[in-house]
């Protein structure tokens, strides 16, 4: 009889730990402009529902406080309420947390394009080498990996703390470039037009460095739970070609009304990428190189 009740409070805790919701709480947009990362969390969430059958209820919800990449890291680590971030990847990221190894937007980030005052144009139009982009002065948030990959370069970086402070910086002059992703710069251009008229996409140039834009979670028994199951969802939408066919969506989103063709394209090393990157995997990167139509 007390073998019956202890199997029977067995099945009981094990059904609830079953039911237990897993909880994602992500960082909130930085400002009411910024809608950079909204392509990233409708993947986790059609993730978490590919595997919900396998791994139960879900909450997936922005964190209610506002916050850089800086603090939210520090608030992933600090069991501060994130339990998850969406980060370019570095060997010191890597170091600090569990990083989920799938480029979530195939490398699309490491193409750049450049936001300018539009009199910076002219400017540019004798620019045929990298040597030559050296008088000019980059824009980057502070904690981006973007400073160190430019300045490794040999390129100037001017540093701001904010997102939309760089573009106050951009307007007044603090710098001359604002290097963007190609899946980045329409909507920016788009939300910042009424307050710098001037704004506009530098027409001829383009950079490019490997960049791998992961989910992390905290490297903790707790993380490791989560990642697994984000994983495990990832890899379903792959197998199913449901993640092909929304990063075709985006992919196609972002570039509509930007010319790539023709473009010189300025391939830079990125010293912070880690080595377990896996760049072999060819299948999970875009060239590019139909847009681009092949060019050097």
């Amino acid at each position: 009889m007390i073998r019956l009740v202890v199997t029977i409070l067995m099945l009981c805790m094990s059904t609830l730990v079953s039911a237990e919701t897993m909880r994602f709480i992500y960082p909130p947009p930085e400002s009411d402009n910024d809608r950079r990362y909204d392509y990233y969390w409708e993947l986790l969430q059609a993730a978490l529902e590919a595997n919900k059958d396998t791994y139960g209820a879900f909450e997936l919800a922005p964190h209610p406080v506002r916050m850089n990449a800086t603090r939210s890291v520090a608030n992933l680590r600090e069991n501060g309420g994130l339990t998850t971030v969406l980060r370019v990847t570095s060997i010191e990221l890597e170091g600090a947390l569990r990083p989920i190894r799938i480029p979530l937007d195939k490398g699309l980030t490491g193409y750049r394009l450049l936001l300018i005052k539009a009199d910076t144009q002219a400017r540019l139009k004798s620019v045929r080498t990298l040597n030559d982009l050296k008088p000019f002065s980059f824009g980057a948030g502070a904690r981006w990996a973007d400073v160190d990959i430019l300045r490794a370069a040999g390129l100037t970086v001017e540093p701001g703390e904010s997102y939309d402070g760089l573009f106050r910086m951009l307007d007044v002059g603090r710098f001359d470039l604002f290097s963007r992703g190609v899946n980045e710069i329409a909507v920016e251009l788009n939300e910042n037009k009424a307050r710098i008229p001037d704004l506009a996409i530098e027409q001829n140039l383009m950079l490019h460095f490997p960049l791998a834009r992961y989910f992390f979670v905290a490297a903790t028994p707790e993380g490791e739970k989560l990642a697994r199951r984000m994983e495990d969802g990832l890899r379903r939408l792959e197998k199913n070609g449901e993640f092909e066919r929304r990063y075709k969506v985006f992919k196609q989103n972002s570039l509509a009304g930007i010319n790539l063709s023709g473009r010189r394209v300025f391939r830079i090393k990125n010293p912070l990428l880690p080595p377990e990157t896996p760049l072999a995997q060819l299948e999970l990167w875009d060239t590019l190189s139909k847009e681009l139509k092949a060019t050097p």
